[in-house]
């Protein structure tokens, strides 16, 4: 599923202008069309992206899901989902069934109907008698919104932009702060992963591609470098440690901080989303334990933190050079993956 450009649930429709610099061009706007396609079959539109089809896309693709798992099931073939739900990304507009059933506004609504839909995979999985079989893994790509402007339109159908809540921490999406980088994952594998485990060990979303591969019986390639690390030992309650140490955060193609264990060194400071970036003079060194909201440097005394945190930018940039210049790295000095 695509869409044929950055879509935009409320832009008005029609055509304006912007002289002088485009003379009297007529320049369209309105809610653009989204596509699915199949593997050798050409787009076919679905529809009109605007805000009465956002309010109910959610149960379309939930409902597309339960269909793909019930069909895959009917012809004893494995199968896998990647179910991205469009809320409560902004601009939140629940489903009619959803619309003040919490009375606490639209993004607590469309809270409660995330949580239904979900339901509704983890109750068709049952029904089809594969929940034993079947790994879920529940999560978000990034930390809280950093985008309060309310009401976001007058009048505002889109239910406002609101200012997420990060805890402890500090930041929102698009940075590289811990409100950015630090987001909720649940796993379930019946009989597998041993359930009510509460753990906060690092786990990159990268690793879920190794992990989940060989849970399944599959084979990691080994003609490129695989960043993330295979987590089964760890998901299964073998290891009481997940065995990565470090994590690299990247803004584009620039990377900003380096977080190994409790300890995050800043090499760039861009306080939030809409923000610009500025790089250091020197890192900025954090203790995550006594300083969560990145906020107090303690360079000098533990500059040694600095040594296994760039032995990890030295290994990874090497990966890029090797990488980009068409080469692969020799099994001498390429891991074929990074292991725990």
């Amino acid at each position: 599923m695509r869409s044929s450009g950055r879509c935009s649930p409320t832009s008005p429709k029609g055509t304006v202008t912007s002289a002088p610099y485009a003379g009297d061009t007529k320049i369209p706007l309105g809610p653009q069309t989204i596509y699915s396609r199949k593997k050798g079959e050409k787009p076919e539109p679905v529809s009109v992206y605007d805000a009465g089809f956002r309010a109910g896309f959610d149960r379309k693709i939930t409902e597309w899901a339960c269909d793909f798992m019930a069909r895959a099931t009917g012809e004893g073939k494995p199968f896998y989902v990647y179910l991205p739900y469009t809320q409560v990304h902004i601009p939140p507009i629940p489903d009619p069934e959803y619309v003040a059933k919490t009375r606490r506004g639209n993004w607590a609504d469309v809270l409660t109907q995330m949580d239904a839909f979900t339901g509704a995979i983890l109750d068709k999985l049952e029904e089809l008698g594969v929940s034993e079989d079947t790994i879920v893994v529940w999560a978000s790509d990034n930390g809280s919104e950093s985008t309060y402007r309310f009401p976001a339109i007058d009048p505002d159908p889109a239910g406002g932009q609101w200012n997420g809540f990060s805890g402890p921490w500090r930041g929102g999406y698009f940075t590289s702060l811990e409100g950015s980088n630090r987001v909720p994952c649940i796993i379930r594998w019946p009989g597998k992963v041993p359930a009510g485990k509460v753990s906060n060990e690092l786990v990159h979303q990268v690793d879920m591609f190794p992990t989940l591969v060989r849970a399944g019986g599959g084979a990691v390639p080994a003609d490129r470098q695989i960043d993330g690390m295979d987590m089964r030992g760890f998901l299964l309650g073998e290891a009481a440690e997940s065995g990565r140490d470090t994590v690299l955060c990247i803004q584009g193609n620039r990377l900003q901080a380096v977080k190994w264990r409790q300890w995050k060194a800043h090499l760039f400071q861009q306080d939030e989303f809409l923000s610009t970036w500025t790089g250091y003079n020197m890192p900025h060194l954090h203790n995550l334990e006594w300083d969560p909201r990145e906020e107090h440097p303690v360079d000098f005394p533990h500059a040694w933190v600095m040594h296994p945190m760039a032995a990890a930018i030295s290994a990874f940039l090497m990966t890029l050079a090797t990488t980009s210049a068409g080469r692969r790295l020799s099994p001498s000095t390429r891991p074929s993956e990074w292991r725990p």
